[in-house]
């Protein structure tokens, strides 16, 4: 298939710019849109002189009517932060954006791809994650409006298959890095790598023995495009991540290795529900989209460095008080 016309929702943020990149290189019609609660205008502004790139400003809570062969569905607030300011508004855009593209979608007979999260499997008893755990998910904690919002966005993404036969997609994302990360999201890397370059103290919750597989962000995109493009027979949902486990301590000293920082460690209490281990089992993705992380952390950390060394953090606001 040739030229197809596309629609990224949150493709401002840091994972949607570099997805726009990628299908903008590929010659594909691509239209970007995003509300810019946590993006940057920055992300994107290298492509908006691009004939075939366009920009627009809109929240997915509310309908939106373009003409499209693909959606790629990432627009939602991911970092605990950031979704923890406004619960309700962060459901209301897993749960009413996911009602939206999915229309859109039947009405186009577009193919649509939904940005869910590991964060469905909650704080796992299960380790590594298989697609087929259900999860441990605490409904009523603070985490919920974020974890049950893209639980229901699956929810949604099956009755519309299965009711309307529309041709969706869904991948399970694990924590991922890379250049474009709001220096101010409250991600564990962007917060390790801002308080190392200034020298300042790095803040690890808990003991800092729970661990993360990260994965860096060239290595998703191009598991996130595989899963678009893969046979129709196979809609997933499918983990996309790194399987190489760390925990936050032997993070944080990479990362003032790599820095040369003279930053401290310092320990404070552990969030509510904040998982224990998250690790991605990718058996799935390596079947049937040949996909496997190639980058490793120290690689990936040493190029995201770099990024946020040049940056001026006077251009940035952080998005919430919450990072």
């Amino acid at each position: 298939m040739g030229m197809r016309r596309i629609l990224v929702t949150g493709g401002a943020g840091f994972l949607g710019s570099h997805l726009c990149d990628r299908l903008v290189a590929q010659g594909h019609d691509v239209i970007c849109v995003d509300n810019f609660f946590t993006s940057q205008k920055g992300n994107v502004a290298h492509l908006l002189g691009k004939p075939n790139f366009e920009l627009i400003r809109h929240d997915v809570t509310h309908p939106l009517w373009l003409e499209v062969d693909e959606i790629y569905n990432a627009a939602c607030p991911a970092a605990p932060g950031h979704y923890q300011y406004n619960p309700i508004k962060t459901m209301k855009t897993s749960v009413l954006g996911a009602i939206n593209v999915l229309g859109m979608a039947r009405r186009c007979r577009a193919k649509v791809l939904q940005f869910s999260t590991s964060e469905v499997y909650g704080d796992p008893t299960v380790h590594p994650q298989p697609e087929s755990y259900r999860g441990n998910v605490n409904t009523l904690g603070p985490r919920a409006c974020y974890d049950e919002g893209k639980r229901a966005a699956e929810t949604l993404f099956m009755d519309y298959h299965r009711m309307n036969r529309v041709n969706i997609r869904i991948v399970r994302i694990f924590n991922t890095y890379g250049p474009r990360m709001h220096p101010f999201d409250g991600r564990v890397i962007s917060n390790f790598i801002r308080q190392a370059l200034h020298n300042q103290d790095i803040t690890i919750y808990g003991e800092g023995k729970q661990s993360r597989s990260f994965c860096f962000v060239d290595d998703l995109i191009t598991g996130i495009i595989s899963m678009m493009n893969a046979p129709d027979d196979f809609i997933g949902p499918v983990n996309i991540g790194n399987p190489v486990e760390f925990t936050m301590k032997q993070l944080a000293e990479m990362v003032i290795e790599l820095t040369q920082s003279k930053s401290n460690l310092v320990y404070k209490p552990a969030p509510e529900d904040d998982p224990s281990q998250r690790q991605p089992d990718i058996t799935l993705a390596k079947a049937r989209l040949g996909f496997d992380a190639s980058i490793p952390l120290r690689e990936g950390l040493t190029r995201t460095i770099a990024y946020f060394r040049k940056l001026n953090l006077d251009d940035f606001r952080p998005p919430t008080p919450n990072y």
